[in-house]
């Protein structure tokens, strides 16, 4: 049960953290790079959540 509320609390964050990066004034390319390190991030925390590491 703990795992699914990591996951969750990992996923809400990473929604949250591309909002932000929507809001801040930055060129198109220079969001798109911090978007998909967010998004990065996002995906090796869950897989970590999911013992794959």
């Amino acid at each position: 049960m703990s795992v699914l509320i990591s996951i969750l609390i990992t996923f809400l964050v990473v929604i949250l953290v591309l909002w932000l990066v929507q809001r801040l004034p930055l060129d198109g390319r220079m969001r798109q790079i911090v978007q998909l390190i967010v998004i990065v991030i996002g995906i090796i925390s869950l897989l970590r959540y999911l013992a794959v590491f």
